[in-house]
């Protein structure tokens, strides 16, 4: 994938977006790592990487705990994963992913269980992702105040979380994106290219805040660009179906009915879900825009993916374990974006698809947040009560 503009984190933090599991990864661990003297400067990709191994002591030293929805969900747990398995094999780890029992119905014990495991596996660093583990991560990081725990799509956590005064758990770092950067990417080059007709359907039911960044830039976008053609947009905007992240029927059967009355375009932002909408998007000619990672492997009705650095920001703050800074980014949030070089839509010619809206007036796009003329918003919570200028706005 062509790189964006560099950028630099706190203390030589280098971020850069690949297209997790489908084209080779380019850069090494971060530098900072102890262990990043036995890193050698060579093309891999994280698909060439085993998903499972075995110690040889039966201790696992990098540790994964999946979200909901299959591990090879060529999404989120994926893109997740990657990074664990990147960092991991760089730097001579062992590591283990741990799914929670009764996937997409698991409970809180399931996940603190799965939790407990890796600890007791020896692990020095556990990687959880998605905002569901929260209090099953809560509850692990107080038992085990000596692991550190990487918590993606997260944020800090306090021992009491109905006590504002409660003690903050240093030992979890929450590693957060500014998903509604990507999104309005993605909603303002769809417009660009002449679609008219959009729609959003997202995962966690409304109640993910990245996947609620995500819609809410996806809008914005789609406005803006619609305001400066002097056209008016529509787009159907829903959560049903997407509670679970994972692809059904009955969100094929809605998808379906939006292409067939007109829809050309779909956001598919939920994990397994892109299953079923790019199946109804192939079924009926239709488009797709995927999430987290570049998805244009998996269908010829990608037009293009709203991505983050998933992958980078594992390896990153895995490193931060290892080289002792840990301390810097435990007990607090961290927000990646634009800025951190961090989100964006992909630019490689296999996976730029558009006809009209090119890679240069994207990069101006980018360039205007990255230095500050355009702002997006990520206050979602205003999405229904905006007077949207120029999108017909059909909320499901």
């Amino acid at each position: 994938m062509k790189k964006f503009l560099a950028a630099v984190l706190a203390l030589v933090m280098s971020l850069s977006l690949v297209a997790c599991g489908s084209e080779p990864a380019s850069e090494t661990p971060p530098e900072d790592s102890q262990q990043s003297d036995t890193t050698e400067e060579v093309a891999v990709s994280a698909d060439d990487i085993n998903d499972s191994m075995t110690s040889d002591d039966g201790q696992y030293q990098v540790a994964f705990v999946t979200d909901v929805g299959q591990l090879k969900d060529k999404s989120f747990n994926q893109g997740t994963f990657d990074g664990v398995k990147l960092y991991a094999d760089a730097n001579g780890l062992s590591y283990k992913y741990y799914q929670p029992a009764n996937g997409n119905e698991a409970t809180d014990d399931d996940r603190y269980d799965a939790m407990k495991a890796a600890v007791e596996a020896g692990a020095d660093v556990v990687v959880c992702a998605g905002f569901l583990q929260e209090a099953a991560l809560r509850r692990a990081a107080m038992e085990f105040p000596d692991t550190p725990f990487v918590f993606i799509d997260g944020y800090p956590l306090t021992e009491d979380p109905d006590d504002p005064n409660s003690a903050v758990l240093t030992n979890v770092a929450g590693i957060s994106f500014k998903e509604e950067q990507c999104g309005y990417f993605a909603g303002y080059a769809a417009v660009k290219d002449g679609f008219t007709k959009l729609g959003f359907s997202g995962g966690g039911g409304g109640t993910n805040d990245a996947c609620c960044r995500f819609g809410y830039g996806y809008v914005q976008g789609a406005n803006a660009a619609a305001e400066e053609l002097g056209i008016t947009v529509d787009m159907n905007y829903s959560w049903e179906y997407g509670a679970s992240f994972s692809a059904s029927p009955e969100l094929q059967t809605m998808i379906n009915g939006w292409y067939a009355n007109g829809t050309e375009i779909v956001f598919a932002c939920g994990g397994s879900m892109f299953q079923s909408i790019s199946a109804a998007a192939s079924a009926n000619d239709g488009y797709v825009i995927g999430v987290d990672v570049d998805q244009s492997g998996e269908s010829d009705a990608v037009i293009t993916s709203a991505m983050k650095g998933l992958s980078d920001a594992v390896q990153w703050a895995v490193a931060k374990v290892y080289d002792g800074t840990f301390s810097e980014i435990g007990g607090v949030g961290t927000s990646l974006g634009v800025n951190e070089n961090s989100v964006g839509l992909p630019t490689s010619d296999e996976a730029w698809r558009f006809d009209t809206f090119t890679v240069e007036e994207y990069e101006a796009l980018y360039q205007q947040v990255l230095d500050g003329t355009l702002v997006v918003d990520n206050d979602f919570s205003k999405l229904e009560s905006t007077e949207w200028s120029n999108v017909n706005l059909n909320v499901i």
